[in-house]
């Protein structure tokens, strides 16, 4: 049996977000037990694409020889309907799918459906589908039409990391996550002007070049704050284990997450967290380990900040609940035999 597998994403998998690093993380995981796997760039422009890069990155997929095994990230394969359509029995596809691109934040209704349907003709044409949790395994049965026995799920794995020691003074409020809207930073910093009676200082990790617009919109939002000395926003980082480290607090506000790596990773690191009851979040962080509270609200956001501020006795608690939950999550190697094992059974 072939372990040879082309492995297919948009753009540069270099870049820092949640989803590539999974994808770095599986191909390298993939390889350390046998796989032969090949990266392969469908080119720029997704979610989306010109009709040209569109077309450039379906020229790719024909001129794969017949039979190759597929793993196209979802990314790009939920607008390739079209090349999907005309490769699945050529190709042996398979797709990988972070979130439906019809739950971006802020897309008009007539977008939501139009991506939906491409997408959802897309995932039909696949052997086989891996999701990065059940949340997204269930939004696929319930409104894409896959079959349960066609999805599954690999959930992201954790390298070990140091739990963090700080005991800030003031402390330190860290969120980590690209300027885009989707992870309510907008919420986040509202949130705590409504703190500003507070000892805190708050550092936001994350790429301002994927959206350009938010990324002005949240330091202007900060400059209004009067919050400018407080709130920092630090740019992207290469290993945010650093970070962490020496953080008191995890806090993001997503609107919505496929799973939401950035928790997982604050679990490992023992940080009690603030975020949002959106998407996969409540699968990923446990009530004990921190307070999750309703998407778009600056004051229960808020209210919850300001007991993990207010309430040492809590952050304690909330602190060592994540890191036993932490630690009991999976290593990029189980994630990867389980990504194994459905290529070999594809194959």
């Amino acid at each position: 049996m072939s372990r040879d597998l082309i492995f297919a994403y948009p753009g540069d998998i270099e870049t820092r977000t949640g989803g590539y690093g999974y994808d770095r993380r599986v191909i390298a995981a993939l390889r350390d037990i046998g796989w032969n796997v090949e990266p392969l760039s469908l080119g720029e422009g997704f979610p989306n694409p010109s009709a040209a890069q569109l077309e450039a990155a379906g020229r790719m997929l024909s001129e794969l020889p017949e039979s190759s095994l597929v793993l196209i990230d979802g990314l790009a394969f939920g607008v390739m309907d079209e090349c999907a359509v005309r490769e699945a029995k050529r190709l042996k596809i398979m797709a990988l799918v972070h979130h439906p691109l019809a739950l971006e934040t802020g897309l008009e209704h007539r977008q939501q459906k139009t991506l939906a349907s491409r997408e959802k003709t897309a995932l039909a044409q696949t052997r086989g589908i891996i999701v990065t949790s059940h949340t997204t395994a269930a939004e696929l049965s319930a409104n894409y039409a896959v079959p349960a026995e066609k999805i599954t799920v690999a959930i992201p794995g954790m390298d070990p990391a140091p739990l963090s020691k700080a005991r800030g003074e003031p402390p330190l409020i860290l969120s980590i996550g690209t300027l885009t809207r989707r992870k309510g930073h907008d919420v986040l910093i509202a949130a705590l002007e409504k703190l500003s009676d507070l000892s805190w200082d708050c550092r936001i990790v994350g790429s301002r070049t994927l959206d350009p617009d938010t990324s002005a919109a949240l330091e202007r939002q900060i400059i209004q704050s009067g919050l400018g000395d407080r709130i920092e926003l630090a740019g992207q980082i290469d290993d945010p284990r650093n970070e962490f480290s020496r953080a008191d607090i995890f806090a993001l506000a997503s609107r919505y997450e496929g799973y939401g790596m950035v928790f997982a990773e604050a679990l490992a690191q023992g940080l009690p967290i603030v975020g949002c009851a959106a998407g996969a979040v409540p699968e990923v962080v446990p009530r004990s380990a921190g307070f999750l509270v309703p998407p778009d609200d600056p004051k229960a956001f808020a209210v919850a900040l300001r007991r993990l501020l207010e309430e040492p006795e809590t952050r304690i608690a909330m602190a060592d609940a994540a890191a036993t939950a932490g630690a009991k999550l999976p290593s990029w190697r189980d994630t990867a035999a389980i990504i194994s094992d459905v290529l070999e059974a594809a194959s």
